[in-house]
């Protein structure tokens, strides 16, 4: 009995470490993303937020099509921004462009932070961090990966005792923020999935809150010269496993947050 036991446990340790993530595994849309790690690290070298998402185009279109979503770029990290962010928490005043703090992406920190405000003061607010990782792409356009998370409240890391924002877990409902309010301003004119860190069901960053998410990076093409799209963004397929892989994901997912939110 025992035999059989390990031998079940070894089927599934490489169906669940090796068979199936290497199906999942795709990279045909980018394929200079391949090599690519898809976790950021703080300061201390602690793994942070996932890259979630990415965007093509020069910063230029980027930055325009942030503005016109309805995002805002953040506040570099000074003396007088860190007092206007706690002025902004401690008595409910509006602080649009307040500073984000640094994560590390191929040892360097952010090149574009923007954040869209969710409540009156700055303890609430979707957030977004950029790194130009590609000056070329397929699309021969420069390429953007992104970690996107919510900020829920203000508390201490779990690992430094720091004083930080605390993001909510479901990191994949904030891409779609992203992504959702780029389409609606007519900013993008298709988008495609590539492989990001894989399902994670119990992730934790460099706060140590915990996320979960279907591992996914879902990429925009941006509107050239940030012109205005009139027609609904192209949607490029993700091979047939990888979609199947989402499917049975987005069932989990929602067992997650249904537990997570309680009765």
């Amino acid at each position: 009995m025992l035999r059989w036991l390990l031998l079940l446990f070894g089927f599934y340790v490489v169906a669940a470490y090796l068979v199936l993530p290497a199906f999942w595994t795709h990279h045909e849309h980018q394929k200079r993303l391949a090599s690519l790690p898809m976790v950021t690290r703080t300061a201390q070298g602690i793994p942070g937020d996932p890259i979630n998402v990415g965007l093509i185009g020069t910063e230029t279109e980027l930055v325009c099509a942030m503005h016109a979503a309805g995002w805002f770029p953040a506040d570099p990290v000074t003396l007088r921004s860190s007092i206007a962010i706690v002025g902004s928490v401690l008595l409910a005043r509006a602080y649009h462009a307040a500073p984000v703090s640094d994560l590390f992406y191929l040892d360097r920190r952010e090149d574009l932070a923007f954040e869209k405000p969710a409540s009156i003061s700055a303890d609430h607010r979707h957030h977004v961090r950029f790194w130009k990782v590609l000056d070329h792409g397929e699309e021969q356009r420069p390429v953007w990966l992104g970690a996107a998370t919510f900020d829920r409240s203000i508390g201490v890391s779990h690992f430094t005792g720091a004083i930080t924002h605390h993001i909510g877990p479901d990191i994949d409902g904030e891409r779609q923020v992203i992504v959702t309010d780029l389409e609606t301003a007519g900013m993008a004119t298709a988008k495609y999935q590539v492989t990001g860190i894989g399902p994670t069901v119990a992730g934790r960053n460099g706060g140590g809150d915990l996320y979960y998410t279907d591992g996914e990076v879902w990429i925009l093409r941006l509107a050239a010269n940030c012109q205005k799209q009139t027609t609904p963004v192209a949607v490029i397929p993700s091979p047939p496993a990888t979609e199947l892989k989402d499917q049975i994901w987005h069932a989990i997912a929602n067992t997650i947050t249904n537990e997570v939110a309680g009765p």
